[in-house]
């Protein structure tokens, strides 16, 4: 489809010409425009395409053009492309027009961005800090402004961070986390409940916020994905990826098909375990432990399949920049058909177990809702969102190589845990079948493996993967000498706690546990 048909009249009606617009590559539509034209050129986007704000992010540039430029991405599903405009802010006065009233997935991107660059969303509705805390972190310290003194880090702060307030009669408040018993990651969740129902929930995260994105800067391609790998720890091969893949755009690397297939083999079967484990942890949070132990054998045959194909249990080291770090030998090919149909057998044994137990499909059913619409106005993506009956899979939307794979996006109406749950059971036999699929292609593939020599060029480009969560998205900037400028990441848990946090309205205390599972997000993917 032409999308420039659309975008003419959406340009013209706020004075801008054509020219405003650039294909920077052949997935991405960049537009830049002035300030006064950046929040309507967002809202039409918004409504044309039907996307959420994707990403919304700063870049100091103050150094080389004497701005700060703020980028705004939408997904253009149907144009198989990504949208994205451009605006410089002056530094003597750095704010905009909030976009948040109008669209709620720009709300904590704002708030990131005020926190990290002191630039002011004018009236976005939340003045709260977003990961950097009021209790620990001073007042006009901005990390992500070039030449920011690290020496800062740590200095006490004064204020205390407000939660929203429910008040009236019988409504108590439960605080949990941010430590937790168990080995997740810290977050503390603040519950206002009439009785057992809970009437609001609101989740404050960054505990563990690294300043992952400043790590970025200033290191090698090379040696930032073996960063990309550490972002977030069950999806390694997920970031890595996506990371690689704006590399690979910036400095025009073609990729070898075969190491394309490979790429996707192993993509999948970070999904497989991944959703093995989530299911077996709803299981478990409903009481019902034995599948759940079942589950966990099944994640660990292909923990240790992934030993044998890759080296590693968790694949780190496997991704680099154009490619793979080595083919498969015909003994490997043979190890992964023989392994794949023994825990395919096992995975139906486990779906028999939990669709036939009648006290599991009602703890799982109707609980834990995200109606449709909801998930919309929030933004949310991936799994979550498929399983509230939104069509979004960057497999299918943007597919590169899964273009040339047959298979269906697994995808459920009624947004409850039951939902969730048969949306991992279907992708997870969904992403066997790619799988064979590949293996069929890797036959008559070359198994000589050329290492790759890449032509290092300044330059930026948006990279994207959909990762088992959802959509996990880089954009990268690097100088001329190839060094990383600036490095924005953006994993699906970002988008995804807010829908949670209504997810479990009008539920009881004891169904936080399995509807906080059926989501499953990742901490370290938001506290960047």
């Amino acid at each position: 489809m032409n999308y420039k048909y659309i975008l003419k009249d959406l340009l013209e009606s706020r004075g801008m010409q054509m020219e405003d617009l650039k294909e920077l590559y052949d997935d991405e539509v960049h537009i830049k425009t002035e300030p006064e034209n950046f929040k309507g050129l967002c809202l039409g986007l918004h409504k044309e395409l039907g996307s959420g704000v994707m990403m919304l992010f700063a870049a100091d540039e103050r150094s080389t053009r004497g701005v700060f430029v703020i980028r705004c991405v939408f997904l253009g599903a149907k144009y198989k492309r990504w949208f994205i405009v451009n605006m410089d802010v002056s530094p003597e006065n750095p704010r905009f027009s909030s976009l948040a009233k109008d669209i709620f997935s720009a709300s904590l991107f704002e708030r990131e961005m005020k926190e990290m660059y002191g630039i002011e969303p004018i009236g976005n509705p939340d003045p709260r800090r977003l990961n950097l805390h009021d209790e620990v972190w001073p007042e006009g310290a901005y990390p992500l402004r070039k030449g920011f003194d690290i020496s800062k880090i740590g200095s006490t702060g004064s204020k205390e961070y407000k939660f929203k307030k429910i008040e009236g009669v019988g409504v108590f408040e439960i605080p949990v986390g941010p430590v937790h018993a168990g080995i997740i990651g810290p977050g503390h969740f603040r519950f206002s409940s009439a009785g057992e129902p809970i009437i609001n929930m609101e989740a404050r995260l960054g505990f563990t916020h690294r300043g992952v994105e400043k790590e970025f800067e200033g290191k090698s391609v090379l040696e930032a994905v073996k960063l990309a790998e550490c972002v977030s720890g069950d999806s390694i091969f997920g970031h890595s990826l996506a990371f690689s893949a704006a590399i690979e755009k910036i400095c025009g690397v073609t990729v070898p098909e075969d190491e394309q297939y490979l790429r996707v083999m192993i993509l999948e079967i970070e999904r497989m375990y991944n959703h093995a484990s989530d299911i077996g942890g709803m299981a478990l949070d409903a009481g019902f432990s034995f599948p759940s132990m079942y589950a966990s054998i099944i994640k660990e045959n292909i923990l240790e399949l992934n030993k044998v194909l890759t080296g590693t249990r968790y694949n780190k080291g496997f991704n680099t920049i154009g490619g793979v770090t080595g083919l498969l030998s015909g003994d490997k090919i043979s190890h992964l058909s023989g392994s794949l149909e023994k825990i395919l057998k096992d995975f139906k044994e486990l779906k028999d177990m939990l669709y036939s137990s009648v006290s599991f499909m009602d703890r799982v059913d109707t609980t834990g809702i995200l109606k449709k619409k909801t998930a919309e106005d929030l933004g949310a993506v991936g799994l979550a969102a498929r399983a509230s009956g939104i069509s979004m899979d960057l497999r299918k939307d943007l597919p590169g190589i899964y273009d040339k794979i047959i298979f269906n996006m697994a995808r459920q109406a009624a947004g409850d845990v039951l939902a969730r749950l048969n949306v991992r059971i279907e992708e997870f036999e969904t992403s066997a079948g790619i799988i064979k699929q590949v293996l069929e292609k890797l036959d008559s593939a070359p198994k000589q493996h050329q290492p790759k020599s890449i032509n290092m060029a300044g330059g930026s480009a948006l990279g994207y993967v959909e990762g088992w969560r959802g959509p996990i998205l880089y954009w990268v900037r690097l100088d001329t000498r190839g060094i990383i400028d600036r490095c924005k990441i953006v994993d699906p848990s970002f988008h995804n706690w807010t829908a949670l946090t209504f997810a479990v309205l009008g539920n009881i205390m004891p169904d936080f546990p399995l509807c906080n599972k059926s989501f499953d997000l990742s901490y370290s993917g938001n506290d960047l």
